[in-house]
């Protein structure tokens, strides 16, 4: 697979958001009740309104922000491919994204027909990219704007779609095909669902920032073990200091 796709043209990414206050009771009574409206007709069965917003409030751009951007580039040396992994974390969201979109443009001034890529980017985290920056007021450079793109020129290539071979009845998490697919991930002590409170309870933006740089790492050796590469060593990955 992925004959034709050059990996050092390529932007490897993942997101981590959480619920954008630290409680329902921190939003306005008009975010309160838009909330209770939009939880009640996706999960029509919700008893805890609060307790939802908790659990749930960050995976939707209106209600969530964006904590933490890590962004993964390879590179030949010696023959060998590397990794070299970036992260952009901050409270505030707008810092986040300016950075990451400023990287885009520049990124898209060196390569124009680079790809971006992850897991499950082309459904969650491309598009909640894009929403937040229009809430905050920011311009979304060429390559997020996916939808201008015809299928065949999309700038997108996602390790969930390859793995679905066009059954777009198939959802499967990234762990999980790594784990399939024979690729060692690191065994951390958080996972997706407990971003939030690390956020909110334990401020701890690093500790948030190493799970999501791990993502983006085991994104990197799938795509290698998809192109029939060895996969990279220790000494092979560069994680950018903060």
């Amino acid at each position: 697979m992925l004959q034709n796709v050059a990996l050092d043209q390529l932007l490897l990414l993942d997101i981590e958001t959480t619920p954008a206050v630290a409680a329902f009771d921190h939003l306005s009574e008009e975010m309160k009740a838009l909330w209770s409206e939009k939880i009640t007709k996706t999960l029509p069965d919700s008893e805890n309104i609060p307790e939802t917003f908790a659990e749930r409030a960050g995976i939707f751009a209106e209600f969530g922000k964006i904590i933490c951007i890590s962004v993964g580039f390879f590179y030949v040396e010696n023959g060998t491919y590397h990794l070299r992994i970036k992260s952009f974390f901050n409270d505030d969201e707008t810092v986040v994204l300016t950075d990451f979109l400023e990287l885009i443009n520049k990124f898209y001034a060196k390569y124009q027909r680079f790809l971006l890529s992850g897991h499950n980017i082309k459904e969650f985290d491309i598009p909640y990219i894009c929403r937040r920056a229009l809430i905050k007021g920011l311009a979304i450079p060429n390559p997020l704007q996916v939808n201008n793109f015809k299928p065949w020129e999309s700038p997108v290539l996602d390790t969930m779609q390859l793995w679905r071979f066009g059954d777009f009845r198939n959802y499967t998490s990234l762990k999980l095909l790594a784990a399939v697919m024979g690729v060692p991930t690191p065994k951390d002590d958080i996972d997706g669902s407990m971003v939030g409170r690390v956020y909110w309870e334990d401020n701890d933006l690093p500790r948030i920032a190493n799970y999501c740089q791990k993502d983006v790492l085991t994104v990197a050796q799938l795509l290698l073990k998809f192109k029939g590469l060895p996969l990279l060593q220790q000494q092979e990955v560069e994680f950018v200091k903060y």
